[in-house]
């Protein structure tokens, strides 16, 4: 349970109609299985001690006395067990019938909670059995046979705490529950509830367990909980109805796992309890209402690690498949160029100034001033792309950054600032000789000053070409390439620029212009402050600052959850097992976590530019951070990291 995550496991068990011994047994069974796996909370379908398809064998006495003793039991065989036991059954009160999911641990019933929501159209008829539960919870008399009995709760209002793990507080609801427009799910959640269990008997038909998906997918999501969701499946009745034990795990709107159906199937995945937790925390329109009636019943597990075999994702800003990593990329342009369409109609500019470098975020900068300038129908000519090149310019970066500009018909304009920059170095009494950061700085901030002074003699903007990875590492200079009058970079992660300047490539028609931009993929990532080495890029900034699909990866997590070092660490250790050592990886986050808090001096003041995803760095928008903030906490935890 360390770092918030917890294993949970939705079980379907192939039963016997009516068979509530032999059905007992096998629920007894897969329960130990799945506690053998590590799971902590347990899920089985609903009426699953006795079958759903009993039909009037509902009414029968001996079939709802057997259901009851089995219960107690599976409680007695399963007492050892460390997990949280969702059963379904019928349960007989006061002279009615319920349709019941029944919470075990320890050897004890901790709770019933009763069905709501009774269907009884098309293939369904509970009314003519079941009588629809109480919201409001009731003390109701259980005796067991043999011994004394007890008070147990009665009541969908249950919550299902865990002393050991804070924030796990497990509620339920029965199948029909979760499709009505007010699902009892909604007010459990708001009650507290971070894990919603749903014992149920959904039939198949053709295309329902796309509806399903997307049904419990999208109430994880609205609720921001965890949702288990077990099924019923082989062995009930197939008189007029199949039923295909489709299994569903959900978090906060991504299925983390889900069954094949037409199978007697569990499966497993590790609820981030803590994730849930901190994003309700973040979502200030999420508001618990503590005057809900509700009642919590503890229950006691076992601290211990969690092993992950949940995906963790290394690029999680970048789409898996291509077909939504080409939706992805479209949408994000469409973002980035309507940003900068609405700014130049505002301003009534005619022309934009971008300083190309044959790197790839200016490139990606100006391939969105071009689709600005084609939305307003301006002539591309009016696109003013700049090279300047200085000490650090290669033949390579220098060709594609020129033959980019002319096969896009912008406007060429070459700019040599070495002279400039040599006379500056005299004005200030700089050694050129000596590369340190006043030669390089002094590079970047020359080139700013052209830019800005070219867009004040044309009428334009300077167009920023900073990606969000370098504000977020504080690779920028200061009031250099750190500035510019709009950035339509400055919410697109590096890992993200890449495929965004590939997917013009592949998209664009142009086979010249294809391969430019391919190659400008193919070049190291660099500033070119430094001067080459035979030729070559001798200043690759990954080598200086760390790979940037890691840092990409530590951002996400930092700025998007406010996940602890400790967690984010052990992810990337998950994500990037095949990739790098753990020395590597431990390296690189400490070198993120001095930048990240040293550097916010820089994104205290950054130009305007569009948000395209789900984090950002604006001062005005996601994150507002002191400049002057203290990292120690921090640090000190990577300190204690191995």
């Amino acid at each position: 349970m360390r770092h918030g995550f917890i294993r949970t496991a939705a079980v379907t068990p192939k039963i016997q109609v009516a068979d509530t011994k032999g059905n007992g047994a096998e629920t007894i069974r897969l329960a130990r299985e799945a506690a053998e796996n590590g799971a902590k909370i347990i899920v089985f379908p609903e009426l699953g001690i006795t079958g759903y398809t009993c039909s009037d064998l509902f009414l029968q006495e001996l079939l709802l006395k057997s259901a009851r003793e089995e219960l107690f039991h599976i409680a007695r065989e399963t007492a050892d067990l460390d997990a949280l036991i969702f059963v379904g059954l019928p349960w007989e009160k006061d002279g009615k019938l319920y349709n019941v999911a029944a919470a075990l641990c320890g050897g004890h019933l901790l709770g019933l909670v009763p069905k709501l929501h009774l269907p009884n159209y098309g293939e369904f008829y509970e009314l003519r059995h079941f009588t629809p539960g109480n919201q409001e919870v009731e003390d109701v008399w259980v005796p067991e046979e043999g011994e004394d009995g007890d008070y147990i709760n009665f009541g969908t209002k249950l919550l299902f705490t865990c002393e050991e793990l804070p924030g796990l507080s497990v509620a339920a609801e029965i199948c029909e529950d979760v499709w009505v427009p007010n699902p009892p799910s909604i007010g459990h959640a708001l009650a507290g509830a971070t894990v919603i269990v749903n014992c149920s008997a959904s039939d198949e038909t053709t295309g329902k367990n796309l509806y399903r998906e997307s049904l419990i997918g999208g109430q994880s999501a609205r609720l921001v909980c965890g949702y288990i969701y077990a099924n019923a499946g082989e062995g009930e009745s197939s008189q007029d109805l199949v039923f295909g034990g489709h299994n569903i795990i959900a978090e906060n709107g991504t299925i983390l796992a889900e069954s094949e159906r037409f199978t007697s199937e569990t499966i497993y995945a590790e609820l981030d309890i803590a994730r849930l937790v901190g994003e309700r925390r973040r979502m200030t329109t999420f508001r618990t209402d503590n005057s809900r009636s509700y009642v919590e019943v503890g229950f006691h597990l076992k601290k211990e690690d969690t092993e992950l075999s949940r995906y963790v994702d290394p690029a999680p800003f970048v789409p898996g498949s291509d077909s939504d990593r080409q939706r992805r990329c479209e949408e994000i342009f469409a973002i980035q160029y309507m940003g900068l369409k609405k700014r130049l109609e505002h301003t009534h500019c005619k022309t934009a100034v971008v300083g190309i470098s044959g790197g790839l975020d200016s490139t990606l900068a100006l391939l969105v001033t071009v689709k600005a300038f084609d939305s307003l129908g301006l002539d591309r000519s009016g696109i003013l792309g700049v090279t300047m090149p200085c000490f650090g310019t290669t033949d390579r970066t220098y060709r594609n950054a020129c033959d980019m500009v002319e096969k896009l018909g912008a406007t060429l304009k070459e700019v040599d600032i070495r002279e400039a920059v040599t006379i500056h170095f005299r004005d200030i009494g700089h050694d050129p000789d000596v590369h340190d950061v006043t030669y390089e700085n002094s590079q970047a901030r020359e080139r700013t000053e052209v830019l800005m002074n070219l867009a004040n003699q044309a009428g334009g903007m300077v167009i920023g070409t900073g990606d969000m990875s370098e504000l977020a590492l504080g690779w920028a200079t200061y009031n250099g390439d750190h500035m510019s009058m709009y950035g339509v970079n400055a919410g697109v992660p590096k890992t993200l620029v890449r495929h965004l300047v590939r997917y013009y490539a592949d998209t664009c028609g142009d086979e010249k212009l294809s391969g430019v931009l391919l190659d400008v993929l193919d070049t190291p990532v660099s500033p070119e402050l430094l001067p080459p080495k035979d030729g070559e890029i001798a200043q690759k900034t990954e080598d200086l600052v760390g790979p940037y699909e890691l840092h990409d990866f530590y951002l996400y997590y930092i700025l998007r959850f406010g996940f602890e070092p400790a967690k984010i660490y052990r992810l990337a250790q998950k994500a990037f097992a095949d990739v790098y050592d753990k020395e590597t990886m431990l390296k690189w986050l400490k070198v993120f976590y001095r930048r990240y808090f040293a550097q916010q001096f820089k994104r205290s003041c950054l130009p305007d530019g569009p948000k395209v995803g789900s984090v950002a760095v604006s001062p005005r928008g996601d994150l507002r951070m002191p400049s002057d903030a203290c990292s120690a906490l921090w640090l000190a935890q990577l300190e204690t990291l191995e």
